[in-house]
C-alpha cells in the first residue's frame, strides 16, 4: 500500500472530474473504490469532502489515501467491443472532424455504465477512434431512453472546452417530444425547481426528481433552479401535441419532470407520466394507446455550439428514431413543418 499523498492539480489538469483525474494517475484503481473513498471522506479536495464527479481547479490540493500497488489489484479486463456493437456505434455518427464526434444516440442505449449497465456509449467509444490514439470522451449525457445528438471530444483539451461551453450556457439544445394533451399557452416557459426524491422503492423513487414551486425554493433543501422553454408546434385535437423544448438549465430529468408538472407528460414516460398522471382536464396519461409506441417520445433534435478549435458555429441535427418517426407519420407530421427556431419570439 502507498502512503497518504497530497497532490496539487497542475496546469492543464483543471476543469475535469475528480474520478477521471485520479484514474489518469492511478489507472489500476477501480471506479467503485474511488466512489467508496469519496463516501467515506478519505478522498478530499482542499480539506473538504467531495464526490467522484467534483470538478477540479488548477492549484487545488487533493488528499489521496493509501492505495494498493498495481500488482496488488486484480482488475477485470476491459470489455472488448464486439463486431455488432462496432457496427452499431459507427452507424450512429452524424458528423465528425479531427476534434469532435457527434452521434445520434439510439433510445435504450445508456450513455455511461452503472451497476447494472455493461453496454453503453462510453464503452463502445473504443470503436470511434478513427485513427487517433485516444478514445473519445463524453462531454454531456442523455437519459437511457432519450435519443438524439450526443457530443464526444477527441482530446482532453477539446473536452474541457466543450464542457465549459455547456456549463456556461454557450451551447444550444433543442428537443422534440410527443406529449399528452395540449400545453397552453402554446409558447411559454417553465421555472419549477427540481429536487431529488427520497427513498429507493420499486418505482425507483430515489432516481426521480420532484418539481418545486419557485416560491418554495429557499425552503426546500437540495432544490436546484431549473428553466425550460417550450413551444407547441402541432396538435391532434386535444389528445397529443408535438412540442419543442429548450433546456436553459441542465438538471437531471428536467424536461420530463417539467412537462409532467404542467400536466402534459411526455408520451411513454412511465416514471413521470404514469396512468395516474393528471393532464389539466384532458384525462390522458403518458400512453396514447392504439398503434402509438409505448417507448419514450423524447429526442435531442439539434445542438448548436461554437467549435472550441476552429471558432466556427456548428449545428448538428439528428433524425427521429424509428418509433417517433412512426408516430409522426401516424399524425401526418413531417420534420420540415417545424420552424427553424421555435423560440424566436421568446428571445
Amino acid at each position: 500500500m502507498s502512503r497518504v499523498q497530497t497532490i496539487t492539480v497542475g496546469p492543464g489538469d483543471g476543469d475535469q472530474r475528480l474520478d477521471r483525474w485520479l484514474k489518469r494517475l492511478f489507472p489500476h484503481v477501480a471506479q467503485t473504490r474511488i466512489e467508496k473513498m469519496c463516501r467515506k471522506g478519505e478522498l478530499r479536495v482542499d480539506g473538504g469532502r467531495v464526490k467522484a464527479s467534483t470538478r477540479l481547479e488548477v492549484g487545488q490540493s487533493v488528499r489521496v489515501p493509501p492505495l494498493p500497488e498495481p500488482g496488488q489489484v486484480v482488475s477485470a479486463p476491459k470489455p472488448q467491443v464486439n463486431d455488432a456493437d462496432i457496427k452499431l456505434i459507427q452507424s450512429c455518427v452524424l458528423w465528425k472532424d479531427d476534434h469532435i464526434i457527434a452521434l445520434n444516440k439510439p433510445p435504450g442505449l445508456p450513455t455511461q455504465g452503472g451497476s447494472k449497465q455493461t453496454r453503453h456509449v462510453d464503452g463502445m467509444a473504443q470503436a470511434l477512434t478513427f485513427g487517433l490514439e485516444e478514445k473519445p470522451r463524453l462531454v454531456h449525457r442523455l437519459d437511457k431512453d432519450t435519443s438524439g445528438v450526443l457530443l464526444l471530444a477527441r482530446s482532453r483539451a477539446v473536452a474541457q472546452g466543450l464542457t465549459s461551453a455547456i456549463r456556461h450556457k454557450q451551447t444550444r439544445k433543442i428537443y422534440w417530444a410527443l406529449v399528452a394533451g395540449v400545453p397552453t399557452p402554446y409558447l411559454g416557459e417553465i421555472r419549477f425547481g427540481l429536487v431529488k426524491a427520497g427513498g429507493h422503492g420499486r418505482q425507483g423513487e430515489g432516481e426521480k426528481m420532484l418539481a418545486v414551486h419557485p416560491r418554495d425554493m429557499d425552503q426546500t433543501p437540495g432544490a436546484k433552479r431549473a428553466h425550460t422553454l417550450y413551444a407547441t408546434l402541432y396538435r391532434v385535437a386535444g389528445r397529443a401535441s408535438w412540442v419543442a423544448m429548450e433546456p436553459i438549465t441542465g438538471r437531471t430529468h428536467q424536461l420530463r419532470a417539467h412537462m409532467a408538472e404542467i400536466g402534459h407528460p411526455i408520451v411513454g414516460d412511465g416514471k413521470y407520466g404514469g396512468s395516474r398522471q393528471e393532464n389539466m382536464g384532458d384525462g390522458w396519461g403518458a400512453q396514447l394507446g392504439g398503434i402509438i409506441s409505448k417507448k419514450l417520445h423524447l429526442h435531442a433534435r439539434s445542438m448548436s455550439f461554437e467549435h472550441p478549435v476552429t471558432g466556427k458555429s456548428i449545428t448538428v441535427t439528428a433524425p427521429l428514431p424509428e418509433h417517433m418517426a412512426a408516430s409522426w407519420e401516424t399524425f401526418g407530421w413531417t420534420p420540415d413543418l417545424a420552424a427553424e427556431d421555435p423560440f424566436e419570439d421568446l428571445q
